[in-house]
């Protein structure tokens, strides 16, 4: 716990407009990517073919949408910031193999790579200053 506390004075002290537009402009790609996901459900399907037989394949199908949904909202808003990135993780890791299981489509490679390092740099920031996680740690 000490380590989050020393990263979130850390990030207070230098917090910029950029970062914060950053996170927002995270949250506001998860979110349309949910929504995207919520309304074409045979591409989901799609993605998830090579991995198909394995067990679990249809939980995982049904974590994907509701998580960059929920999460896409909570990052963008700065609430929970750092949980809802760590229930990212996993899907882009998944995003990641799937471009090298089934057909490498480099868009999707390049897009999963460039986002999961996005939420790796969130991890250790935090949300900011002008997030409502720093709105209600101010208000105690």
């Amino acid at each position: 716990m000490g380590i989050i506390k020393s990263l979130n004075k850390w990030a207070n002290r230098n917090t910029y407009l950029p970062l914060d537009l950053l996170r927002i402009a995270l949250g506001v790609f998860l979110f349309i990517k949910g929504i995207s996901f919520m309304s074409d459900s045979q591409m989901l399907m799609d993605l998830f073919k090579p991995i198909q037989n394995l067990a679990g394949g249809m939980i995982v199908m049904h974590y994907v949408a509701p998580a960059h949904f929920i999460g896409g909202i909570l990052i963008t808003f700065g609430l929970l910031t750092r949980w809802a990135i760590i229930a990212q993780f996993p899907i882009l890791v998944g995003a990641i193999i799937i471009n090298f299981a089934g057909e490498m489509n480099s868009l999707n490679l390049i897009q999963a790579i460039v986002v999961f390092l996005i939420c790796a740099f969130f991890i250790l920031y935090g949300s900011g200053k002008r997030s409502a996680d720093y709105y209600f740690k101010m208000q105690q």
